[in-house]
């Protein structure tokens, strides 16, 4: 075959598994059908008359459908009134995602895209400062990929960009998993477990070490993906796998040591030996909140296991001090539902 024929073949594929994954497609209003039908009709109104596209046609055909029947088989009604044109529109608009989720071990035939955003920053400014967003903060998952590009900018090194999921919404007390990554040790790559805001399960990974392409400096960009399936959660960064993490088993009995410590420069003039002692500083009072944490959850997890399977998601900013701005692009959930 030619190689006019090969790309002819694969944007057909592409098109066949895409338009598949429209059978749920990534409005919003689908996962909320059942639970909330007041509320969605009214939201998928006035989402289709605000903003337009095939996810909104949808929308409002969603809207017809469940006037008529309250069974989320109504759904079917309304994805078969969409014009070609419209699926075509759908699928050329998840073909990014049908195309990466392979990265990650995922059939994109065994779920559905939910919702895909654009830039979305979090600023933060502060002593332990947590921040939370999400433009589809109403729909909740299961088994999920999650994926967004994470361009940062920290003025402390265990501030960081991430992601909170399979949480219960409280803000004060919350029942959550959380996952960020952050510039310290050059890198460091954390997944935590709290129960009623207390640490139950925290584990630490490093990417450097795996991940060639990882960046850990200011206003750089690194890509962060969580797989979550059943009791197991894997984390990516860039494409590549840096650990899991089973949420059935305690944190582990000692505290991975961070592989890079700050070195004084050859030759260092006086202000690069403060520069390394204020660094060097903050590497010891990082390491020894990490420890703390770690102790936490191990004292914690025995009577408070944190074994969370359903739950909201978001976008996570954590400042420990100083400005901290994380900003999350190209990011989209996908649902694993078979």
């Amino acid at each position: 075959m030619d190689k006019k024929g090969m790309l002819i073949l694969t944007a057909c594929v592409i098109f066949i598994v895409a338009c598949n994954l429209v059978t749920k497609p990534f409005d919003p209003v689908f996962q909320t059908l059942t639970p909330m039908t007041g509320s969605v009709r009214g939201t998928a109104t006035a989402r289709a008359a605000n903003v337009g596209g095939s996810g909104d046609q949808l929308a409002t055909a969603i809207v017809v459908a469940t006037q008529k029947s309250s069974s989320i088989f109504a759904t079917e009604t309304a994805r078969a009134s969409l014009s070609d044109a419209s699926k075509l529109a759908t699928a050329t608009v998840i073909a990014p995602v049908v195309a990466e989720l392979p990265r990650y071990g995922i059939d994109p035939a065994t779920g559905h895209v939910a919702w895909m955003q654009g830039p979305l920053t979090i600023d933060l400014n502060g002593y332990q400062q947590n921040g939370y967003a999400n433009n589809y903060g109403q729909i909740t998952a299961k088994n999920f990929v999650m994926a967004a590009d994470i361009t940062w900018n920290t003025q402390y090194g265990s501030s960081g960009c991430g992601f909170m999921f399979r949480a219960n919404g409280d803000k004060n007390k919350p029942d959550q998993y959380n996952t960020f990554i952050t510039r310290f040790a050059e890198g460091m790559l954390a997944f935590a477990a709290t129960v009623q805001g207390n640490f139950a399960n925290v584990q630490y990974f490093y990417p450097g070490g795996t991940d060639s392409s990882f960046q850990w400096l200011n206003n750089t960009t690194n890509r962060l993906a969580v797989v979550a399936r059943g009791n197991l959660i894997d984390l990516y960064t860039n494409g590549v796998m840096i650990g899991e993490v089973d949420t059935t088993k305690p944190p582990p009995t000692s505290m991975t040591v961070p592989p890079q410590q700050p070195t004084p420069p050859p030759g260092a003039n006086s202000a690069q030996i403060q520069q390394f002692q204020d660094q060097l500083a903050q590497y010891g009072q990082i390491t020894n909140q990490m420890q703390a944490q770690l102790s936490q959850a191990q004292i914690n997890f025995p009577t408070e296991p944190a074994v969370f399977t359903d739950g909201i998601l978001g976008f996570l900013g954590i400042s420990e001090s100083g400005l901290t701005t994380c900003t999350f692009s190209n990011a989209w959930l996908f649902i694993i539902d078979r």
